[in-house]
């Protein structure tokens, strides 16, 4: 379960792709494989995708229990092997680590 909360330890990536609206759906198909994977490994808390409506952009919300953890995740061959696809099917992938600074809920 996503856990969104200031002073929590858990380690934040959002993840920001770029791709034609054609080639939208099999990269978000490949992510959603990829985060499968992931959910298999050490460390691992969630993974929320989520799909521009104009079709350019997949973002993805990552948690996990570490960035050691996180790391060593992504350097897993297994998770490397495919990673190869997004090159004929993004324009961009843009990673990067985020500290949850203030959450708002509705009362």
């Amino acid at each position: 379960m996503t856990h969104i909360q200031t002073g929590n330890r858990i380690v934040t990536q959002i993840t920001v792709i770029e791709a034609e609206p054609k080639k939208q759906n099999e990269a978000l198909s490949l992510m959603v494989d990829r985060a499968r994977f992931m959910a298999r490994q050490p460390g691992f808390v969630s993974t929320s995708l989520h799909r521009s409506l104009d079709g350019r952009r997949i973002v993805n919300y990552i948690q996990w229990q570490s960035r050691e953890l996180l790391e060593s995740a992504h350097q897993s061959p297994d998770f490397r092997k495919e990673w190869v696809k997004f090159d004929h099917l993004t324009d961009q992938i843009d990673p990067h680590l985020y500290e949850v600074v203030e959450v708002l809920d509705a009362d």
